[in-house]
């Protein structure tokens, strides 16, 4: 048990102002006031300012005098002296009765210094007064012995009781009372003094869990060796703290010294050690007893430094001028205790507000609410002559407060307002404004403070404003060569996703592209070039664009990966690309896929069972100039989900290859096939943290509901070609059924032949299609030349109305390019049958 007893001059004696431990004083046999004259050991202790330390045995003799403990305890009182100025007395009774020895005599000597320093703080705080009330106010003691409970570390007083936190004093009237802070009370925390003992000659050091509480160590991290907690120490105050504790310059008697810790959580921490060396038989330094206190309450509470370094870590991670603001509100506001915070831009002469905080209109003047608008407000400087003042002279300047300046600030801060021009390269570029509802006094280091972080907060403007106009480039360009929309395709459904990195502002080579080569051919592709950059963007939009162009001209799907592999290896630029390229028979399902060092594909079935496609795969286009890319084919059941996507949806830093692909599996399985957007919706929601740009690519394959009609005819070079092929035609009509528009399919044919016999050499072939209600007939040759549509047509030409009267038949007409030629079409649309 530890009792405090300060002196009561109305009474002239120690009056016990407050205890620690498990029992009442009572229960020790301590009185709630000693006499200042009477023969008790406490009293004895006080006027003669020295330690006093009584066994069990000495309590118990029948000379221990009035005031001694109760038999079986050991008794120790120490004065409480602050500036040679008689305070009052620590008394430490320890049930134990084996008495103290020297160790804990030295830590309770510094600890009774620790407490007469907190009960001079409470007398200065209380105006100074020197009576005994004044002084037990000090003490957060009361008349009718006020109960407190404290946390107490176990080698001090509360230790030696023997017992832990709890007790108190006879009678508990005022057990409710507000109280100020006492001798014995720790810090809010509960951790604000600790004690150790330094071996001096081995450097190991026994340090109580609130000793490792104020550095930040965890006690089963700390490893007993005292340059651990050294290393904790701030370099400037290193020096005179191993004047202490190194064996060399140790000297005999007492020590203070205050200096400062870094916290692992970046905190600086002030703190106060007393300390007291211990010598051995020989008269060297042996040990070293050490209390720690945490000092904080001594010194500003603002860590300029510590505000300074975060606020520079935030903006260093800024890629937007939002961010800048939350970075500002994380690292000055909420340290400074200011009540709100503005940013704004300067733009063309006029202040663009890009964040407020609080949000909320009531936190801010009318003007804010009312004239500016909301989603970005924005006022011309000239309406702010305080304002304007400060962008014109770039100095920051301070108000006690704002009551008084124009409509715009006038409320903004009545207890302090702070206005801070944000600079860069000899121009300024911003404004920040703090202000505080409370009176706010500006200290030396705050307004250094705020000087600086002006500084970096402007820096990191420019750099946002550049970041944005970059990225905005970039993007631009990127959403210029990606398709705008994907065609419509009969038998299937096809959606697409694109999402730029969140790591970054730059952007990537990811595209996808859906090529209709055919009326019954379809090509999806997917790919990622290497980086991220606009110069990864264009690459990618000259690899699509070739792709595109070796598909239309109806090259295999292995051709137009090895044309395009040739392209980009011949194309002098260092950058290479993965792709996946898949050519889709619309009318059987079947599918041919070619890879070029890009990711698997995924087939969902419509049983919900998502497996990926094991395809046959060759290296990323522009490594091998040569390079040989296998053809994998596989069929398509009605109701599955062809998925094409990038790694970055399925890697990232924080995730492997493996799980990314198994998550998306599952995430296939769990979706509704019927709802192909809602299914890449809940693809991307998956990747709200990205590392690298996501192209995603669905296809549902639904299959045709009525399978068309086809028939194919060689037209011979013969004079009578044209005759032969409209024979072909009406033979296949009858065939089919088809009796309406019977001569305008038969003028198109005879044009379509007649222009490819005449103009073209080599073989000629006649294709007709018969697809629910759309009849299309097709004429391929050999000549690459696309057929031109006249302008005009002089009444005595012989030739050049061929094309005119294919259009003017035709619902749609049109020319597509094969291989080593072209293949013109018309088609001509048939009344519903039963009409």
């Amino acid at each position: 048990m530890v009792a405090v007893y300060v002196v009561d001059e109305e009474v002239y004696g120690l009056r016990l102002t407050e205890t620690v431990g498990e029992s009442s004083a009572a229960a020790y046999g301590l009185s709630p006031w000693y006499p200042l004259s009477g023969g008790s050991p406490i009293a004895d202790v006080f006027r003669a300012g020295r330690p006093l330390w009584l066994s069990s045995a000495e309590t118990a003799a029948p000379d221990g005098g009035a005031g001694a403990p109760a038999a079986g305890a050991s008794l120790g009182a120490l004065p409480l002296d602050v500036d040679c100025r008689r305070l009052g007395c620590l008394v430490v009774v320890d049930r134990t009765g084996d008495g103290f020895d020297a160790r804990r005599r030295g830590l309770l000597e510094l600890y009774a210094g620790e407490v007469a320093v907190r009960l001079e703080a409470g007398r200065a705080a209380n105006g100074g007064p020197e009576s005994g009330e004044a002084l037990a106010g000090a003490s957060g003691g009361t008349t009718d012995h006020g109960r407190v409970q404290p946390d107490v570390p176990g080698d001090l007083p509360g230790g030696a009781a023997g017992g832990g936190s709890g007790g108190g004093v006879d009678g508990t009237a005022a057990a409710g009372r507000r109280r100020s802070r006492t001798p014995l009370d720790p810090a809010p925390d509960g951790n604000d003094t600790g004690s150790f003992t330094l071996v001096m000659s081995t450097g190991r050091i026994q340090a109580d869990e609130h000793v490792l509480n104020l550095v930040g160590i965890a006690p089963d991290d700390f490893d007993g060796r005292v340059e651990t907690l050294l290393a904790y120490t701030v370099p400037d105050d290193l020096p005179a703290l191993m004047s202490v504790v190194e064996p060399g310059h140790a000297m005999p008697g007492g020590r203070e010294l205050e200096f400062r810790i870094r916290r692992p959580t970046g905190e600086l921490r002030w703190l106060q050690l007393r300390c007291r060396v211990l010598l051995d038989p020989s008269g060297r330094p042996e040990r070293l007893l050490g209390v720690l206190v945490d000092a904080s309450h001594l010194r500003s509470s603002t860590d300029e430094v510590a505000i300074v370094q975060r606020l520079s870590a935030l903006l260093a991670t800024a890629i937007a001028v939002r961010d800048v603001g939350r970075s500002l509100v994380t690292a000055l506001r909420e340290p400074l205790g200011a009540d709100r915070l503005a940013l704004s831009e300067l733009h063309g002469g006029r202040l663009v507000t890009t964040l407020l905080d609080p949000p909320e209109p009531t936190a801010w003047p009318e003007i804010w609410r009312s004239e500016w608008r909301p989603e970005r407000p924005d006022a011309p400087t000239g309406a702010l002559p305080t304002l304007t003042a400060a962008l014109r002279d770039g100095t920051t300047c301070l108000w006690e407060t704002s009551t008084g300046l124009e409509p715009g600030l006038d409320g903004l801060g009545r207890g302090g307002l702070a206005v801070l021009p944000l600079p860069c390269d000899n121009q300024v570029v911003g404004l920040c404004l703090l202000g505080w509802d409370t009176p706010h006094r500006f200290g030396t280091e705050e307004r250094s403070l705020l000087t600086a972080t002006a500084g970096l907060v402007g820096q990191a403007l420019v750099r946002a404003r550049a970041f944005a106009a970059e990225h905005e480039l970039a993007a631009m360009l990127q959403r210029s060569l990606l398709p705008r929309k994907l065609p419509s395709l009969p038998g299937c459904v096809t959606v697409a996703r694109y999402l730029p990195a969140t790591a970054g502002l730059e952007v990537g080579g990811d595209w996808y592209d859906v090529i209709p080569l055919s009326d019954r051919f379809v090509a999806l592709v997917i790919g990622d070039v290497q980086g991220h950059s606009a110069k990864a963007a264009t690459v990618m939009g000259q690899i699509r664009t070739a792709i595109r162009a070796y598909a239309v001209e109806g090259h295999p799907p292995d051709v137009v990966v090895s044309h395009t592999n040739r392209l980009l290896a011949g194309m002098e630029t260092d950058a290479f690309a993965t792709c996946c390229y898949v050519a889709l028979d619309v009318e059987e399902g079947d599918a041919w896929f070619v890879r070029a060092g890009h990711m698997l594909p995924l087939v969902r079935e419509p049983d919900g069972t998502t497996l990926e496609v094991e395809t046959e795969g060759g290296p990323p286009l522009g490594v091998l100039p040569d390079a040989e890319f296998p053809l994998t084919t596989a069929a398509l059941s009605p109701g599955s989900v062809l998925t094409l996507l990038t790694d970055g949806l399925v890697e990232s830093s924080k995730l492997l290859l493996e799980d990314g692909v198994r998550r998306v599996c599952e995430t296939l399985s769990a979706a509704d096939p019927s709802d192909v957007d809602g299914m890449a919706d809940e693809l991307i929601r998956s990747a709200e943290a990205r590392d690298d740009d996501v192209a995603l690519l669905l296809m549902r394959y639904d299959g045709l509901t009525a399978r068309p009609r086809r028939a194919g005819w060689a037209v011979w070079r013969l004079p009578d070609a044209v005759m032969h092929a409209r024979r072909f035609t009406a033979r296949t009509m009858r065939a089919w059924q088809v009796t309406e528009e019977t001569d305008a399919i038969l003028l198109i044919v005879s044009e379509l032949v007649t222009n490819a016999v005449a103009h073209t050499q080599g073989e000629v072939r006649l294709d007709l299609t018969l697809a629910g209600d759309r009849f299309r007939v097709a004429v391929s040759d050999s000549s690459p030349r696309t057929p031109v549509k006249p302008a005009s047509v002089d009444w005595e030409a012989t030739g050049g109305r061929g094309l005119l009267l294919v259009e003017a038949m035709s619902e749609a007409w049109g020319s597509v390019p094969l291989s080593g030629g072209k293949q013109v079409w018309g088609e001509v649309l048939l009344p519903p049958r039963g009409a």
